[in-house]
């Protein structure tokens, strides 16, 4: 699944004519293509999609959105490891119940 995710710009820079910016998307940094929304400011929040900043948000709804995401695990499935994903999802990552039954045994 493609979120649209709120994250703070961190910093602007122009890259071979193009704006690009470091987004925080709540611990998790991103380079964003600014071209969408040009008058971005460092400070401000964006919604991102697929690497491209589409609409300025104000602090409190990002803020609202990504507690949202994370407690729903969102943020996870958006940005996390997707080697890791595969592995849970083929069932060949250990999960935290094999963890302790290898450690019994070890007892």
């Amino acid at each position: 699944m493609c979120l649209a995710v709120p994250g703070k710009v961190v910093d602007i820079e122009e890259r071979d004519g193009t704006r690009m910016a470091t987004v925080d998307f709540g611990g998790v940094v991103k380079e964003v293509c600014l071209e969408y929304v040009p008058d971005l400011a460092v400070g401000e929040y964006a919604i991102v999609h697929v690497g491209f900043a589409l609409q300025r948000l104000d602090e409190e709804s990002a803020r609202q959105t990504l507690a949202l995401f994370e407690e729903l695990g969102l943020l996870q499935e958006e940005f996390g490891d997707p080697w890791e994903a595969a592995a849970a999802e083929a069932g060949t990552l250990p999960g935290p119940a094999v963890k302790d039954e290898a450690q019994e045994a070890q007892r």
